[in-house]
């Protein structure tokens, strides 16, 4: 199976970070077709092509654009998310170090479509190489001449996951700390300084150029109906080929994990895969058969997300997997709500005394009580993000919870890869759980 070269486009053959490269594989050609367009026309030809946004949502980029209001007397702004900071999420950073024009060529496109003149990317600020790259290729262009009447400016954030919460982002980028707004007013009425705002996810900006030199009605075609294009999927975890794989949409699950990625290594079986990062609820071993879209996935109760599969071997400790997901959402809880704030430390203990064998079973059905009453009620969704992940892991994996509470600790004895710890070799083909009873 062969890989679907969009975002990621003639990079093995071009160092693409260089302008003249990019402009000798039609680099910025969008850039003139665009213009040479109404806005109203070229939202129109957005929404035609139905590209979904790739930072989780999946909500439709042209859809997005319309819904900025341009009869207002403020600036029009349009905000690149750039805070890649999901674990198991890498696919941006990949983009900004290799094809950084073709994210500015979508910049540009993207601000004629809503009248805007200035465009912010906040990037993560642990990014420190792909910011050198995509400032210099900045720099290159706007020299060039190729901005017009649009500036860019990349901005650097301070290392906060909660600014990846697109009103987060706008609070840091006005020199707030980070943390998420009510809603209404929603960011294209009321957005950064308070003016229209799109925001939109790298990889969703750079698949732009792609539309304008496609078209819509081309582009459409590519993917599956409901999710045109390609994404690039990150893959980690316990694959013996991790990295980026650039895939047209709706291609097999199976496929990604088995044949480019090479499968789970070392004789180990498959445990789980959480598909789009962290956040998402994980899927057993006999849920991968399923195509990699935002409304397949849905269907079998998880989500597309931040396209990041994290894959499982069957040394993991389903509870320590769990703690350490929660301990993270914890960390990052901005604590400006309370259910997000104190939900979050609660879910934590009673996983710290589960794994510990210092709990009672009805510790797990408080874990869920305590999940669901966080579930739609924070702020933001990384609230949500805390609860997915736990709530998956007890409902596919509870025989887990049962043995750590019945045994009075961990059945796994400290082989758990979570830990960074082989297996021992007696137990190399058996796993620690085959005792527990399901």
């Amino acid at each position: 199976m062969a890989e679907l070269q969009v975002l990621l486009a003639g990079t093995d053959d071009h160092d693409l970070t260089k302008l003249d490269e990019y402009l000798a594989v039609g680099g910025y050609a969008g850039v003139g077709k665009a213009r040479a367009m109404t806005p109203e026309e070229l939202i129109d030809e957005l929404q035609r092509a139905t590209l979904r946004g790739r930072g989780g949502a999946g909500f439709p980029m042209g859809r997005k654009a319309s819904l900025i209001d341009r009869s207002s007397p403020k600036p029009k702004y349009l905000v690149v998310n750039a805070d890649e900071s999901e674990p198991g999420a890498f696919k941006d950073r990949e983009v900004m170090a290799r094809v950084p024009h073709r994210l500015i060529e979508g910049c540009l496109i993207s601000a004629h479509a809503i009248e805007a003149h200035e465009v912010f990317i906040f990037i993560r600020g642990e990014y420190l190489s792909e910011y050198e790259i995509l400032q210099a290729a900045v720099d290159e262009a706007r020299a060039a001449g190729l901005f017009g009447d649009v500036d860019i400016l990349v901005h650097r954030g301070a290392g906060a996951y909660i600014c990846g919460e697109e009103t987060a982002l706008l609070d840091a980028l006005e020199g707030r700390r980070g943390q998420p707004r009510p809603r209404p007013p929603f960011p294209p009425v009321q957005g950064l300084y308070d003016a229209p705002t799109q925001i939109n996810n790298v990889s969703t900006i750079a698949t732009v150029p792609a539309i304008m030199e496609m078209g819509a009605e081309a582009f459409a075609k590519t993917g599956t109906e409901s999710s045109p294009g390609s994404a690039i999927f990150s893959i980690s975890g316990n694959i013996a080929r991790p990295g980026n794989y650039e895939l047209e949409l709706g291609t097999p699950m199976r496929e990604l994990i088995y044949d480019l990625a090479g499968g789970v290594p070392d004789g180990r079986e498959l445990k789980a895969v959480i598909p789009g990062g962290s956040s998402v609820p994980a899927l057993a071993p006999d849920e991968i058969d399923v195509p990699l879209d935002y409304d397949s996935l849905q269907k079998i109760g998880t989500f597309f997300g931040a396209a990041s599969l994290i894959v499982v071997d069957d040394r993991c400790c389903i509870v320590q997997l769990a703690l350490r997901s929660a301990k993270f959402y914890q960390h990052e809880s901005c604590g400006k709500c309370t259910p997000c704030r104190e939900g979050t430390r609660w879910m934590v203990q009673i996983l710290e005394r589960i794994e510990a064998g210092d709990a009672e079973l009805s510790h797990i059905e408080l874990l869920e009580s305590i999940g669901s009453r966080i579930l739609g009620r924070s702020l933001c969704a990384l609230g949500d993000f805390a609860v997915y992940p736990t709530h998956s892991y007890i409902t596919k994996w509870r025989n887990e919870f049962v043995a750590h509470i019945e045994q009075g600790g961990c059945p796994y004895g400290g082989a758990s890869s979570l830990e960074g710890i082989v297996a021992p070799l007696d137990q190399h083909t058996h796993s620690p759980m085959a005792e527990v009873p399901a």
